[in-house]
């Protein structure tokens, strides 16, 4: 097993696994270069070919002795308008265009529709947007068998167009089919977190839970306006949320999106949920080996606000420079955490813990963190809740998460500031002590004569009673002891 140090920062790295970064030598690169977690998307290629990419993750995790989280992300169900005649045809500016559910292939004045819930639930006045939104129609007229639109911005579409409605809640399910199948396979294969697409309302994580049957974390992502109006409702069913500006900025206009990060963003944090911001972070690096300024500034934005996590999509799964891209994002990171404001910034959302002892004393470990001179937060915990109320409350200091549980321990690879490590159940105060002494001097957070905060529950064992918090000294001679 290769020596490990601790990242130098408390924001996580998510990089989307590709073409460009499948292979088992790029994906060790890539972890090297900063990754935490990586993303599988299913949208993109067959479960054989994922099944070999977890494998290789699994192996670099086994390599380094750090757990590492495997986020599978389902394609969900996307609109798409049916095939053309020559495979494309051109939508006049200011012309008619009509979506029809007539099978035969489409020209330059109508396409089939095959979805045929959206027939009659358009209403005058709505918008469809065709191709991310560079085809811009509005209804004139909508029955059951056809929507007439003017095309407000015309174009070339081609077969099997992405469509979305913005202005609609779309009575589809958040799983089709083909999720239902990749979500089994999912957690077949053992994956941390599932992504659930175009989620629109807290019903839709409903059947997700339900199929995962326990095993795993579930991650909304919120790229429907609709999502937006029960955000608080979502969060509060999810295990966390990633803000995916992708659609979402095509069912906006462009200047509502930055807002919406923030308020999403600040309501997951809140909720004490680890939120990722997503999509076209470092875009013009899939071609560039450098990025550009204002994408800098972004992936610092999101950092400052305090996002857990911070996406790479393209730019690692099909771009020319994937472990570029992962150096300058860490590199950002690094200098935004090193700002002597940073903390000031981070901690601008007033999140006031609950009215419960396990949020009392994760407050608690915040104020000691900025009183005395700490060198880590150490957080004893089965199913990681501990370690979720310590993040929200944005500390100083690093966590040491210590857990019994594997799984536990690979999904905190996305919550902020925690440096998760599986190891050995303890059974008493004294033990638990002595072993968040060992940890912390075996992973480079302290060493003789540096204070730690431990917290955990008693008795040990016991999910949801953390009701213990203390300040320990380390000697220096703790590591005498060996143990996992």
């Amino acid at each position: 097993m290769q020596k490990f140090e601790p990242r130098d920062r408390k924001v996580k790295i998510l990089a989307t696994v590709g073409p460009a970064s499948r292979s088992p030598e790029m994906l060790e690169r890539l972890f090297k270069a900063g990754v935490d977690a990586f993303r599988v998307n299913m949208s993109h290629g067959d479960q054989d070919t994922h099944a070999q990419t977890i494998a290789a993750i699994r192996a670099v995790e086994k390599k380094f002795g750090r757990p590492i989280a495997i986020l599978a992300d389902l394609q969900g169900p996307k609109l798409r308008v049916g095939t053309f005649k020559d495979g494309k045809a051109v939508i006049r500016h200011g012309g008619h265009f009509t979506l029809d559910r007539k099978q035969e292939p489409g020209d330059e004045n109508r396409v089939q529709l095959p979805h045929p819930e959206l027939f009659g639930l358009m209403e005058k006045g709505q918008r469809l947007l065709i191709n991310d939104g560079k085809i811009r129609l509005r209804v004139i007229r909508a029955s059951e068998d056809e929507i007439l639109c003017s095309a407000e911005v015309g174009g070339v579409i081609s077969d099997r167009k992405g469509v979305n409605v913005p202005d609609a809640e779309v009575p589809i399910p958040a799983l089709t089919d083909k999720d239902r199948r990749d979500l089994a396979f999912a957690m077949a294969q053992g994956a941390d977190w599932i992504g659930l697409s175009f989620v629109q309302r807290p019903e839709d994580l409903a059947e997700a839970r339900k199929l995962m049957g326990g095993k795993g974390a579930l991650c909304a992502k919120i790229e429907k306006p609709m999502a937006v109006r029960r955000l608080d409702e979502i969060i509060e069913l999810s295990d966390g949320i990633m803000v995916a500006r992708g659609d979402l900025g095509v069912e906006l206009e462009p200047q509502e999106v930055p807002p919406l990060q923030k308020q999403i963003v600040g309501a997951a944090r809140h909720a004490g949920k680890p939120v990722i911001v997503a999509t076209q972070m470092l875009e013009s690096m899939i071609e560039s080996p450098a990025p550009t300024r204002a994408e800098v500034s972004d992936v610092a934005n999101a950092v400052y606000d305090g996002a857990d996590a911070v996406m790479l999509s393209a730019e690692t799964a099909a771009g020319d420079w994937p472990e570029e891209a992962v150096t300058i994002m860490d590199k950002i990171a690094v200098q935004v955490e090193r700002d002597s404001a940073y903390l000031a910034r981070v901690r601008f959302l007033d999140t006031p813990p609950d009215r419960t002892t396990a949020d009392a004393l994760a407050h608690a470990c915040m104020t000691i963190s900025d009183t005395v001179t700490i060198r880590a937060v150490t957080v004893f915990t089965g199913s990681g809740s501990t370690a979720r109320r310590v993040a929200r409350e944005r500390p100083s200091v690093p966590m040491l998460v210590l857990t019994p549980s594997n799984t536990t321990a690979r999904r905190c690879a996305l919550l902020w500031g925690a440096h998760a490590v599986a190891t050995k159940d303890i059974g008493s105060f004294e033990e638990m002590i002595a072993k968040g002494k060992r940890m912390a001097l075996r992973h480079g957070f302290a060493q003789g004569g540096d204070k730690l905060i431990a917290l955990a529950g008693v008795p040990f064992g016991t999910p949801g009673s953390t009701n213990l918090i203390h300040v320990v000294t380390l000697s220096g001679n703790e590591l005498d002891h060996h143990d996992g």
